[in-house]
């Protein structure tokens, strides 16, 4: 059998773990990153297109006879890439433009899980021009903290906790005035505040049938002892002490099951990743939110353990036989830090530059995200810039292995949390 030619869009700390992994495949033939960055450029040959302009990559795909397209961040999804292929017959790697409102909107996924009494927290919808009732409903409520969500994608900044309703007030009104936000508040969602511990499960499925490839837990907030704004992800580690056996089988019966099947009786079959983030609650799993895609920084943990070939797990989803396939993990644990730039999620300066990246030792992996070269010389150029993963037999050992390998590199005014794992590590104790 000849090798696959693939398109694999993004260029984040994602996208390089996952080009990392496809490069191992025995059915990859030739593998482009659209845009990729300097760690992809390891795997793949990175080419420069416009990945919101489908007919672009149409040209492209043509051009270099491109098997398969897989998708790595959410937008291209939500904005129906997968409807766009199917028309021409060129396979795509993830759900269509309506199946990827379960991330794309929150208002389209409260309502589904509803329908199928998928256990979430209670909710309220309000429309822009109604967040004074929005406003009035958290103070007849009158129990917080209270969840405000953009319904739409913000780039995981759209959803805030709020501890009383002056900040709640506060936070409506930013809802409502900043401009990288207002598009994706034009509904909102306001949900009741669940207690718990969050981790994520991440399910790989062809529209029937799915199954579970790993668990992982992220942290979300800029600062130690989960504080601060949210960001795209700070750290992770795999797999979660939370997510035991039994959890999972849970898991797998309230939740990813009806979701499959339900997608699937509603006439939009979920095919590709789907990301089901959790609140692991004193009443059982809820969902916090799902995602059409894998995770960043999660799939930097979860990729490296499956001993599975990615690029045939994918071939399979696409041609409707995941079925046949058994996940294999290796034993490890896996721990992910992420060296961002002082200032995010906020400003930040870009133009530092990175060294050190070449002396980390041969089982731990730097995977690229806000980085480029210039010239000859690696520098900074976002807020997430690299992600530094750790293995080891137990999670304190994957955690000190991902540290000992963070100490290894350096760009000025970096920052990065050291409490990465903690968490899992009281589970364990």
């Amino acid at each position: 059998m000849s090798g696959k030619r693939v398109l694999l869009l993004g260029g984040g700390g994602r996208e390089h773990a996952m080009a990392w992994k496809l490069s191992q495949s025995s059915q990859l033939d030739q593998l482009f990153i659209s845009p990729g960055n300097p760690g992809t450029a390891n795997h793949g040959i990175n080419i420069e297109l416009n990945n919101s302009n489908f007919s672009l990559i149409e040209q492209f795909v043509e051009q270099e006879n491109i098997d398969l397209i897989i998708v790595g961040p959410e937008q291209p999804l939500v904005d129906g890439i997968a409807d766009y292929f199917a028309d021409k017959n060129i396979a795509v790697f993830g759900p269509s433009k309506i199946a990827a409102q379960l991330e794309g909107s929150k208002e389209f996924a409260k309502d589904f899980m509803q329908a199928y009494s998928i256990p979430t927290a209670d909710f309220k919808t309000f429309t822009a021009d109604n967040f004074d009732d929005a406003s009035e409903y958290t103070k007849s409520k009158g129990s917080y903290p209270v969840v405000l969500k953009a319904d739409g994608l913000a780039g995981g900044k759209g959803v805030f906790i709020c501890k009383d309703q002056d900040e709640t007030d506060a936070r409506l009104d930013q809802l409502q005035t900043d401009q990288k936000l207002k598009e994706a508040a034009s509904t909102l969602v306001v949900e009741e505040f669940m207690e718990g511990e969050e981790a994520s499960v991440f399910v790989i499925s062809d529209g029937k049938d799915y199954k579970i490839l790993h668990n992982a837990q992220d942290h979300k907030r800029i600062g130690e002892g989960d504080t601060g704004l949210n960001t795209g992800g700070m750290g992770a580690y795999s797999p979660a002490p939370i997510m035991s056996d039994e959890m999972l089988k849970r898991v797998d019966r309230e939740i990813i099951k009806p979701t499959i099947d339900g997608m699937k009786k509603d006439g939009h079959p979920y095919k590709g990743v789907l990301y089901v983030g959790l609140m692991i609650t004193e009443h059982g799993p809820k969902v916090v939110e799902y995602n059409c895609r894998f995770g960043d920084p999660e799939c930097q943990v979860i990729l490296p353990p499956l001993k599975n070939d990615l690029l045939e797990l994918i071939l399979s989803c696409v041609n409707g036989d995941i079925q046949s396939k058994d996940i294999e993990l290796d034993d490890n644990y896996y721990c992910c830090v992420v060296m961002a730039s002082e200032g995010y999620p906020t400003s930040y300066e870009k133009g530092k530059v990175i060294s050190g990246i070449d002396t980390i030792d041969s089982d731990s992996i730097a995977f690229h995200a806000g980085t480029k070269l210039d010239n000859d010389t690696l520098i900074t150029s976002g807020g997430r810039v690299l992600s530094i993963v750790g293995k080891g037999d137990s999670l304190q050992a994957a955690i000190d292995h991902a540290y000992k390998n963070l100490e290894k590199v350096t760009f000025s005014n970096n920052y990065f949390r050291s409490d990465i794992g903690k968490k899992g590590l009281e589970k364990l104790s």
